[in-house]
């Protein structure tokens, strides 16, 4: 594999302090000295990992059912919070006050042309100790779901995305007055109510197909890890793409004196009822159905005929929800700073689970406690750290990203100061790392996957990542990735509790995991147990150690480092890769458009030529408008000739000038800081003003998927042209401020040179 380039072949006196070399060479924003420091340091963070407390650790906190609220979920704050003082974490638990619905009555009825009641619940299996404990666990539920009574034929509407609708439309198929029936898949499952409703559908069903999370992919739980026939899968439906955490408390913590909006005013609750269920119950309600036969793409895996309907199956739906405030129990420990206290370095994982979690969110839980743990080791040997490290177990990550949310909300100022960045982790199995994140950090990323060896293959993580990068490309993207070096950060939408953190404050953020060789349909079950994930997932917990050793070298590089390690070529890649995304999606909706208005124009002169045939007039597509993009087109070539000053000066910054210009690193670490910042608009996105970051965000209709310079992209894709050509100013504009950032970061390393 071809190594990162350095930017320091023009001086051979030259410190490369923020050029990335490989593991041989001084690490990205460190002396050589400091670098050998480093890596002496990281080699006994190492040797203090111990596979042997992770198994203990996740039968602990798997035990028992453990969602926000629960008895058990307060009980693993505090033992986190144990974990952390016997490490030498300075620790609190902070509580905040959130909305958590829970089920008060579920009914769920087939009604016509047969009676069918399913049976809503997940029965326990053969060697799996925790699925018995059924007294305990939530029943299956979406989290958000409206209160309702309805009645309707029922509609099949596949992913149940926009897409969908657009096909159910043209077969003559309107949802209104009716209740859908969508699969797991293609979006986040908050989406699909939110479009039914849009549709005018008075409830929504979702089911687990097997063809996505079943027998199709293997062997079904307990003899293989995939889902059963009785398998559900919970999960929040809140709107999250207008706001995360807390949906009475927006911009705010939900602290005991927050000011609560009216549920009734709650933007993030659905509009209409909704329930999820498994395949075993879906099945008498899609063999029900009539109408056509669907498309070969909307086809799952049960043995049925899948047809669109509506009717002859006709259901009652009735939800009715306890709407009660809970606690949430944020675990923060602290390790001071020596030297800039005031600069943070953020570490998290959520601790709660839909029910025993032993996967989601367990498994990463521990391998937080195990890095912990680490830092405490090196701790006790009398080291500190340059810069203050917080380790953080969230709570109420499952219904909406509740306690991180909140407490950034809390700290929403204090975090714009001092949050250099914040490092996320959730789900951890066996495979290939995966990490996405702000692209000023993907150089330092890719220097720390190189020093991290995969347990299985024996060579680094970094080269196993890369391979299957290439092994899973094609074309343009194929030739692009080999013809560059390096792996590419993916951008982050939303899904995890990175959310907060880089889309509303603006903080520079990673999440990252290894999976990949552990597919499974465990997800959000009362099957994610600890039996399961210790037969099929990451048996041994090699891989826990793994994702340990990751995360703990990117927060011990960040705390430690001389000068801040980001940089912005391969940030400028991406924006200039995510533009010209945007410029052909307008030129291919223009295409579009034109073509379809000529296949109208060409349709309506063949039947109005011949007065024997019926002759209705198709509507025509409004065209799509020139949209100018040299704006934003300027903006991102000056920040291309920014960046590029700014990796030259970098690559010459000399160690004796470090150590003599105290206040000037001082003063570049204060702007690195808060250099993501500048990528933020106080306003928000059109519509959505929690949202400030004007690079990524989760998309509207996508929920967890991203959308890269969203106020672009989605104007076009919602036809809004006014909005986009707006939208194209206001972003240049944001860039530029960026570059000029960048500008002022340049001038400062010139004085270390």
């Amino acid at each position: 594999m071809k190594p990162l380039l350095p930017l320091t072949l023009l001086l051979s006196f030259a410190m490369p302090l923020l050029a990335g070399q490989d593991s041989a060479s001084p690490l990205l924003g460190f002396t050589k000295t400091d670098a050998d420091r480093e890596r002496k340091l990281e080699a006994r963070f190492d040797s203090s990992l111990r596979r042997s407390d992770l198994a203990p650790w996740m039968k602990r906190l798997s035990a028992h059912a453990h969602n926000i609220g629960s008895p058990y979920d307060r009980q693993n704050a505090e033992f986190i919070a144990a974990q952390f003082r016997s490490f030498g974490l300075e620790t609190s638990i902070e509580q905040f006050d959130v909305l958590f619905p829970t089920p008060k009555i579920r009914i769920l009825e087939l009604t016509a042309p047969t009676v069918f009641h399913p049976l809503l619940a997940e029965p326990p299996v053969d060697g799996d100790s925790t699925s018995g404990q059924t007294a305990e666990v939530l029943p299956v539920y979406n989290a958000y779901s409206a209160d309702g009574d309805v009645t309707g034929q029922l509609v099949y509407a596949n992913y149940g995305v926009p897409k969908d609708y657009e096909e159910l439309e043209r077969h003559g198929i309107d949802v209104k007055g009716k209740i859908v029936i969508t699969r797991y898949g293609g979006s986040w499952r908050g989406i699909k109510p939110k479009v039914a409703a849009e549709h005018g559908a008075v409830g929504c069903i979702i089911y687990s197909d097997p063809k996505e999370d079943g027998y199709y992919n293997g062997e079904v739980y307990p003899k293989g890890p995939f889902r059963n026939e009785n398998g559900a899968q919970r999960g929040s439906v809140a709107d999250m793409p207008l706001y995360a955490g807390d949906p009475l408390t927006p911009f705010v913590g939900a602290t005991k004196e927050a000011r609560r909006l009216p549920l009734r005013e709650a933007a993030t609750i659905t509009k209409i009822p909704v329930l999820p269920i498994s395949y075993a119950d879906a099945l008498p309600f899609l063999r029900a159905l009539g109408g056509e036969t669907v498309p070969e793409s909307w086809r799952g895996a049960l043995p049925v005929t899948y047809h669109f309907g509506p009717g002859p199956a006709t259901v009652h739906l009735k939800l009715e929800f306890n709407w009660n405030i809970v606690p949430a129990y944020d675990v923060i420990g602290m390790v001071r700073g020596s030297a800039a206290p005031d600069e943070w370095v953020i570490r998290g994982n959520h601790h709660d689970g839909w029910v025993f979690g032993a996967s989601d969110p367990i498994s990463g839980q521990i391998a937080l406690m195990e890095e912990a743990k680490g830092i405490g080791s090196l701790l006790a040997e009398g080291w500190r750290p340059r810069r203050t490290m917080v380790y953080c177990a969230w709570d109420g990550e499952e219904p909406g990203l509740l306690g991180s949310t909140e407490w950034a909300e809390a700290h929403a100022e204090l975090l714009k100061r001092n949050a250099v960045v914040y490092i996320n982790s959730d789900a951890n199995g066996r495979g290939f790392l995966g990490v996405g994140g702000s692209h000023t950090l993907e150089r330092f990323v890719n220097q720390v996957a190189k020093d991290v060896t995969d347990p299985e293959r024996g060579v680094s993580i970094y080269e196993r990542q890369r391979a299957v990068q290439l092994a899973n490309s094609s074309g343009e993207e194929f030739r692009e990735l080999r013809g560059r070096s390096g792996i590419r950060l993916s951008a982050l939408g939303s899904g995890s509790d990175f959310t907060p953190f880089i889309q509303h404050l603006g903080v520079a953020s990673l999440n990252l995991g290894f999976g990949g060789e552990d597919d499974g349909g465990d997800y959000h079950s009362v099957y994610d147990s600890y039996s399961l994930y210790t037969r099929f997932y990451d048996t041994s917990f090699v891989y826990g150690i793994t994702l340990a050793q990751t995360a703990g070298r990117m927060m011990l590089r960040m705390a430690n480092a001389d000068i801040l390690p980001f940089s912005t070529s391969n940030f400028t890649e991406a924006v200039d890769r995510y533009l010209r995304e945007v410029t052909k999606l307008a030129d291919d909706l223009r295409a579009e458009a034109d073509e379809a208005n000529q296949q109208i124009d060409n349709r309506t002169a063949f039947l109005s030529s011949d007065p024997r045939l019926p002759f209705i007039v198709p509507k025509r597509q409004d065209p799509v408008p020139f949209i100018n993009f040299t704006p934003l087109q300027n903006a991102v070539a000056a920040l291309r000739k920014s960046s590029d000053a700014f990796e030259q000066s970098a690559g010459l910054v000399r160690d004796d000038a470090i150590a003599s210009s105290a206040k000037t690193v001082a003063e570049i670490n204060t702007l690195f800081t808060t250099l993501e910042r500048g990528l933020t608009l106080r306003e928000g996105l059109p519509g959505r003003p929690w949202y400030v970051h004007e690079i990524y965000a989760p998309g509207r209709y996508t929920g967890y998927g991203v959308k890269t310079l969203p106020a672009v992209r989605e104007a076009l894709e919602l036809k809004k042209w006014k909005e986009a050509e707006e939208q194209v100013d206001v972003v240049a504009g944001v860039i530029t401020g960026f570059g000029r950032q960048i500008d002022k970061l340049t001038a400062l390393l010139d004085k270390l040179r």
